[in-house]
């Protein structure tokens, strides 16, 4: 059987049948629903015949695996997603949980973060079950929680040993093959100046003042060490929360004195082989700058990590790695043209488990999936063709690195 012949037995309403039904599952991060989903993705990989089972994750929660087992001598392939999804925003028009679908777009929570990506792989192994396709090498299906919280589900699976030859992590790209993306970090820092009265300000050290010269500067941050301008271009700092006041306990009342506390708080973005540790080192000789302009003024800067969220490594892989040929490929074969490739932004900017996939993991892959430009925000949706030619672009990528036996 061709590959066009397996192509063609794509059922697109299955497809879409298929992500419906997991948008209607209130699969927030850290409730029961991620459990019930996981489950559930357990159940329909169970019903193709494949060998699936739930895995532990700290925190009483479940990752769900499947493996579509090959017959021997081809390469293992293993499919990334996460199920659990951000909460509903406001301002959305449509049900969040209805699995709407209309003649563009499926809309809901998280259909774009990233359950689209999720549906595409298992549809693309449902096909090729359905097709009666033999493969040489093992396709493994995973379907994780925790990836809002650091990865943790991800990085479950990488300590209980599971791995395979090559990885797609299926977060939204829009259909891009991006090949690096940036770690990150959340930093605070805290300006102290010295307080006087509106009366005599002309004596006093305004941290507000100083807060104002400081985050623009911090904003337009690239960190040194970059190993390319590619690298450089994935660098970025965003400032996310000032608060300014008198004192540490941030009094408001006192409206007269002059501020003398900010504490500031943010996030970094750096490229792999850039690190943690030279990224403040570059933010403090930015403090010290800011110390010399502004006399008297003391600045400090920390690393938070807060609420649970574990760092999230960067991530990195040959153009010429034989996964990112065979997706450039299969994309190249379903829509006629070069799949665009590379640092892709701002996808490059979030941080994805591919980064636990290759760093624990050991493992090369790509991040690929559909959705991205519609993420995270009220109706959120993918395009209705962006998701079918996933679809299309895994089942061939599948055939390329497992063959056909």
């Amino acid at each position: 059987m061709t590959p066009q012949d397996i192509l063609a037995q794509i059922d697109t309403q299955d497809c879409l049948d298929t992500l419906a039904a997991m948008v209607r599952h209130k699969s927030y991060s850290q409730t029961e629903g991620e459990k019930l989903l996981a489950t559930e993705m357990m159940r329909q990989m169970q019903a193709l015949g494949l060998e699936a089972e739930l895995t532990p994750v700290p925190g009483d929660r479940v990752n769900a695996v499947g493996r579509l087992r090959g017959n021997g001598g081809g390469k293992s392939l293993l499919f990334n997603g996460h199920v659990d999804t951000n909460p509903v925003s406001e301002g959305w028009t449509v049900d969040p949980w209805g699995g709407k679908i209309d003649k563009d777009f499926i809309y809901g929570i998280g259909v774009s973060n990233m359950k689209a990506g999720d549906a595409a792989y298992l549809c693309a192994v449902k096909t090729l079950v359905k097709a009666g396709v033999k493969l040489k090498g093992d396709v493994i299906l995973t379907f994780v929680v925790g990836e809002l919280q650091g990865g943790v589900g991800t990085r479950s699976l990488m300590e209980q040993g599971l791995r395979a030859d090559y990885f797609v992590n299926s977060e939204p790209t829009d259909l891009a093959a991006m090949t690096m993306h940036a770690a990150a970090f959340v930093f605070v820092i805290e300006l102290t100046g010295v307080t006087r009265h509106l009366s005599k300000r002309e004596e006093a050290v305004d941290a507000i003042v100083a807060a104002t010269d400081l985050i623009p500067r911090l904003n337009a941050m690239r960190f040194t060490g970059a190993a390319s301008p590619d690298h450089a271009a994935i660098n970025r700092v965003n400032v996310g929360v000032v608060h300014g006041a008198l004192g540490r306990d941030l009094q408001e009342w006192r409206a007269p004195q002059v501020a003398d506390f900010v504490r500031i708080k943010g996030s970094g973005r750096y490229a792999p082989g850039q690190t943690q540790e030279g990224a403040v080192a570059d933010m403090q000789r930015e403090l010290q700058a800011l110390e010399a302009r502004f006399p008297g003024l003391k600045a400090e800067i920390k690393v938070e990590n807060a609420g649970g969220h574990q760092p999230m490594p960067a991530f990195e892989v040959r153009r010429d790695s034989p996964i990112v040929q065979a997706i450039n490929a299969a994309y190249l074969a379903v829509r006629g043209e070069t799949q665009p490739t590379g640092a892709i932004t701002p996808p490059a900017y979030y941080g994805t488990d591919a980064g636990h996939l290759c760093t624990l993991g050991g493992m090369e892959g790509i991040v690929c999936g559909p959705g991205g430009r519609y993420n995270t925000m009220p109706d959120e949706r993918v395009d209705i063709p962006d998701f079918l030619d996933m679809v299309r672009v895994y089942l061939l990528t599948i055939l390329t690195i497992c063959e056909q036996d």
